[in-house]
């Protein structure tokens, strides 16, 4: 119902008396003004007064804890007195009008100016993504639990200390009782010093940086002093809280509400699809072990094995020989009349061994312990080491006779034993 004058991009206005300014938001929506803001500046050679104006009358039409805050704020906060103030409006926002109350007669230029990328809402934003999707390792960390209970002894310091005599309580509901009270009272004293940072900044500097100083140092040591969270109810608590603080962040980052819950419901998603993903996973792992062709792996057999192994390879085949000769189907007079001594073969057929004693007696004769062929063989090696070495031959023969003598000595039946 005011005669205010309407702000719009790129305005610049002088005047001397009082007035009014409205910005009215414009209700199209467009993808480029995610992260845009409208920055409204007003600076005077004198002091003048700056005056929020509410378009609701009352606080009992208010829908939300923070529209009550706001409205609680321009009843109970004082107008900012000053030379100079900025305004920074959200695109899509509410409509924002104020009043310019000069003490004196003089000029006051009013400026408004878009900043395309604001700088606090994108960090805010990527702050919110990065606290979300990290929010169960942070919780667990000891260096973020010590930050966290100074940020929160800083900006509520009355939940903070009403977390800290939580033991002194006795009954549950009255704490939960005190605990909402303490945050409603936190919400409120967080929206003053929000709307009225810069003033209090150039006016009450060494007072705010002392109040920064003294509460966070009492913070670190309340937090050390108790220690981190141990149980997995605390953690799982504290997780919690981080990613309903990480959906404020992300909702406060962007100026499109649509987009912020966008973005919450596929955050949202993706941690809900974690776990059918591993899932999935863990199958197509385990069915891709299933149908890999598995690589052969030869076993290398030692002496004993390879002997036995020969020894019962060749039973079997005599008994397989056997069997097959005894069959009907075996042509005995063809092999009689081919074989040379066809009497031995029946025997064989008939279990007798394939080898005669005579023949196991030569073999080892010629090639068991002290035969011929091992001679030969010790005789060509020891011959071999002589032509690649003939520097020690003479050293060698003398150690030769000299074990001769010994063993002709020791030894004097080992020639006929041989």
């Amino acid at each position: 119902g005011r005669n205010c004058s309407l702000l719009q991009e790129m305005d610049v206005i002088e005047k001397q008396d009082e007035n009014c300014y409205c910005y009215v938001q414009n209700r199209t929506i467009h993808l480029q003004y995610l992260w845009s803001t409208l920055q409204i500046k007003v600076n005077s050679r004198e002091k003048f007064r700056f005056e929020p104006l509410s378009e609701k009358s009352n606080c009992r039409n208010s829908e939300t804890v923070f529209e009550f805050a706001a409205c609680a704020v321009q009843i109970f906060w004082k107008p900012e007195t000053c030379t100079e103030t900025f305004v920074s409006i959200k695109q899509y926002g509410e409509d924002v009008c104020f009043k310019i109350q000069p003490f004196k007669i003089g000029p006051y230029t009013v400026k408004v100016k878009r900043e395309m990328l604001d700088g606090k809402l994108l960090f805010l934003f990527v702050a919110g993504i990065f606290l979300f999707h990290f929010a169960n390792a942070l919780s667990r960390s000891t260096k973020f639990f010590y930050l966290s209970g100074i940020i929160l002894g800083v900006l509520a310091l009355l939940v903070f200390v009403l977390l800290t005599l939580k033991r002194f309580i006795p009954r549950h509901s009255t704490f939960w009782i005190l605990m909402s009270g303490c945050w409603i009272a936190s919400l409120y004293f967080i929206y003053c010093f929000k709307e009225n940072m810069q003033w209090l900044w150039s006016e009450h500097r060494n007072y705010l940086l002392g109040y920064f100083l003294a509460v966070g140092i009492a913070s670190f040591a309340t937090c050390y002093h108790h220690g981190p969270l141990t149980s997995e109810l605390s953690i799982t608590l504290f997780s919690w809280t981080l990613q309903l603080t990480a959906f404020v962040l992300i909702y406060c980052g962007v100026t499109i509400p649509q987009v912020a819950y966008a973005v919450i419901a596929a955050s949202l998603c993706s941690k809900g699809l974690g776990y059918p993903l591993g899932a999935v996973c863990h199958i197509a792992r385990k069915m891709k072990t299933c149908f890999k062709s598995k690589k052969l792996v030869f076993k290398y057999l030692t002496e004993e094995e390879y002997r036995e192994q020969g020894e019962t390879e060749t039973l079997r085949a005599l008994e397989e020989l056997r069997s097959f000769c005894r069959s009907p189907d075996f042509p005995s007079w063809v092999a009689v009349s081919r074989l040379q001594f066809p009497h031995r073969f029946a025997g064989f057929i008939l279990g007798s061994p394939h080898v005669s004693p005579a023949e196991a007696k030569a073999h080892d004769e010629e090639y068991g312990i002290g035969s011929s062929f091992l001679e030969e063989q010790l005789f060509e090696t020891r011959a071999q080491s002589e032509q690649d070495d003939p520097a020690n031959a003479i050293h060698e023969d003398d150690e030769e006779d000299e074990d001769e003598t010994h063993r002709r000595i020791s030894f004097p039946y080992a020639t006929e034993l041989l």
